[in-house]
């Protein structure tokens, strides 16, 4: 079963709190943006195959806050290598959900490598993510979103989601706005 992009984000981020979120570029950061525009959410544009390791670096800066990281599959195929410094640095906070739709979804909808082998679970779990959910049912989901606010382990999870294209809303498209404003929300001098 494959499910809806912006109910999974609305499942996620329902309870949210002080929930620190990194969302990648495209339609992940219009998937949060959709679901309230909070200075506790960082959008990425221009950072393809990234969002991953910023999470990374957050949780590490944050140790005592919970971070999320919100990206798809061509991103993460991007990114590969950022599950391998992941799986090693372990930073309980952290937790990464992968929205795989099989496609290339900036570029005009093509098979990604996840269409057809590249397994974005085996590879979290070849590369130490103690933690690894694959998530392909609504209530697997609303374990994870549970799990976002208390694990004592880094989380990864692949959402199968349907290939669709939902409407666009966008965040800001200042970086400069969009960094201070985070820095603000989690008391980071700017």
């Amino acid at each position: 079963m494959k499910l809806r992009r912006r109910e999974v984000v609305r499942d996620l981020l329902e309870k949210r709190g002080e929930l620190l979120v990194v969302a990648g570029l495209g339609s992940t950061a219009w998937d949060i943006t959709a679901a309230g525009d909070a200075p506790l959410s960082f959008p990425l544009w221009g950072a393809m195959g990234q969002a991953a390791m910023i999470g990374l670096g957050i949780a590490l800066a944050q140790p005592k806050r919970r971070v999320l990281v919100v990206t798809g599959d061509g991103e993460m195929l991007m990114g590969l290598g950022s599950l391998a410094t992941i799986g090693v640095q372990r930073p309980p906070n952290l937790a990464i959900a992968v929205f795989d739709n099989g496609r290339y979804g900036e570029t005009g909808m093509q098979a990604s490598h996840t269409d057809r082998a590249v397994n974005l679970t085996g590879v979290a779990r070849a590369c130490a993510i103690e933690q690894v959910f694959d998530i392909t049912d609504a209530a697997t989901l609303r374990r994870l979103a549970e799990l976002v606010h208390g694990a004592e382990t880094t989380l990864f999870a692949r959402v199968a989601i349907l290939a669709e294209d939902a409407p666009r809303v966008l965040p800001p498209r200042d970086g400069v706005l969009l960094k201070a404003r985070f820095r603000r929300a989690i008391g980071v001098e700017n």
